[in-house]
């Protein structure tokens, strides 16, 4: 069962959301929920007392649907999202403040809940936080930084978003994807099987129309461990005491977490190579590159625009000629089929001749018996009679009529 965004407005201005909630055979705090997810409005705290006492409350507008929204309450599978836009490149004067530092929220809507979500998960093997939510932002982080990596996430979020732009998590059913992220600062030669977190829709920058994938993940650095409970921990970080023994199992060197973060910018549309990192060399300098950050997000969104149009070109070219290789074949089938049919027709009429002839062969065997039965005695004939329509019987008859009227000329085939 699907419900449009329209219909629910219409039907919580009408009656109270106990008696619509009911219809739908949900709970009450379940249909508020609907109602957020579908940005409408609900009528304010005492609205159905003041209407039952003559007062009347205007009734707002039903907002647009933004791109990513839901536009539709589906009680099982996927409702229904209003599509993004194909980008669309914008002039670079565009590009400037809209929102001042006082008028800004303190906590951007992606940070506002996610510490939540990151209490009692599960660490990888590396140091990694895995949370079990995974419609999350794009955080790769340590339990270490993870206070810094939000802080970083919501400072650039809101930096963005005071240039006009705007930054979510993708809607489902979108043709975006996510980039893969290596985390190690030093990726060297070696096959690396990573066991770090992502999730499950990239987080997108949008500028203008135009989206940017954002990850922003802690680097990792090979240094000496030891193999503790299946953790591994950093030999400086060992007492003194068991540096040197095999009380915390074996030593190797392993990749883990560095506390340095790097900010990962690409291109989410299908088939176009688009990438860009900026990576901190010492704890703390993300933040200063923040400006060069924007501007070089804003000045390269055109560029991915270009490799979206020459995508949408090549795929055109392909699909001609994927549609002229269909042509083809459907001409060169037809011609096959009509070969066939000739070939297959012409068979069933020699068989039809044949069996004509054959008809005709034992046709004129028992009439050749019929004449010359009559010349033999009175009780011979009529036992030879008999035999004659025993083995007419069982050869049965031939109609070549109705054999010809049954045969399918090549075009009828």
């Amino acid at each position: 069962m699907t419900v449009s965004r329209e219909k629910i407005f219409e039907e919580i201005w009408a009656e109270p959301i106990t008696t619509v909630s009911k219809r739908y055979d949900v709970s009450d705090s379940f249909f508020v929920r609907i109602c957020k997810r579908l940005n409408v409005p609900r009528p304010p705290k005492g609205y159905w007392a003041k209407l039952a006492a003559g007062i009347t409350t205007p009734k707002p507008l039903l907002p647009d649907a933004k791109p990513g929204d839901h536009i539709e309450w589906a009680r099982n599978g996927y409702a229904k999202i209003m599509p993004y836009p194909p980008p669309e490149a914008l002039e670079s004067a565009t590009f400037k403040r809209t929102r001042s530092i006082k008028n800004r929220p303190s906590k951007h809507k992606l940070i506002a809940d996610a510490p939540e979500h990151y209490k009692e998960i599960n660490v990888s093997m590396s140091g990694y936080l895995k949370p079990r939510k995974k419609l999350l932002l794009d955080l790769i982080v340590s339990e270490k930084s993870l206070s810094r990596g939000l802080e970083i996430a919501n400072e650039l979020f809101l930096a963005l978003e005071d240039r006009g732009h705007h930054v979510e998590i993708a809607a489902h059913a979108q043709s975006f994807h996510r980039n893969p992220t290596e985390v190690r600062e030093q990726p060297g030669r070696t096959q690396h099987y990573s066991d770090v977190w992502s999730p499950y829709q990239p987080t997108l920058l949008f500028i203008g129309t135009v989206a940017i994938g954002l990850t922003l993940f802690e680097m990792s650095e090979e240094i000496e461990v030891r193999n503790v409970n299946g953790k591994y921990i950093p030999v400086d970080q060992l007492p003194a005491s068991k540096q040197k023994y095999g009380s915390y199992s074996w030593m190797s060197k392993q990749d883990i977490p560095s506390g340095r973060f790097c900010l990962q910018a690409y291109s989410p549309y299908r088939n176009t190579e688009w990438q860009q990192q900026w990576r901190e060399s010492k704890t703390g300098n993300l933040e200063r590159q923040f400006k060069t950050i924007i501007s070089t997000l804003e000045q390269q969104s055109s560029q991915i625009v270009g490799l979206v149009n020459e995508e949408a070109r090549l795929a055109e070219i392909q699909r001609q000629k994927r549609e002229l290789e269909w042509q083809r074949w459907k001409i060169e089938e037809a011609e096959r089929k009509r070969l066939r049919d000739i070939k297959e027709s012409k068979a069933d009429l020699l068989a039809i001749i044949e069996a004509w002839a054959e008809a005709k062969r034992i046709e004129s065997f028992f009439e050749e018996v019929e004449s010359r039965t009559l010349t033999f005695d009175q009780e011979e004939p009529s036992a030879i009679i008999n035999r004659l329509a025993e083995a007419r019987e069982l050869l049965g008859g031939f109609d070549a009529l109705e054999r010809l009227k049954a045969w399918k000329t090549p075009k009828e085939r």
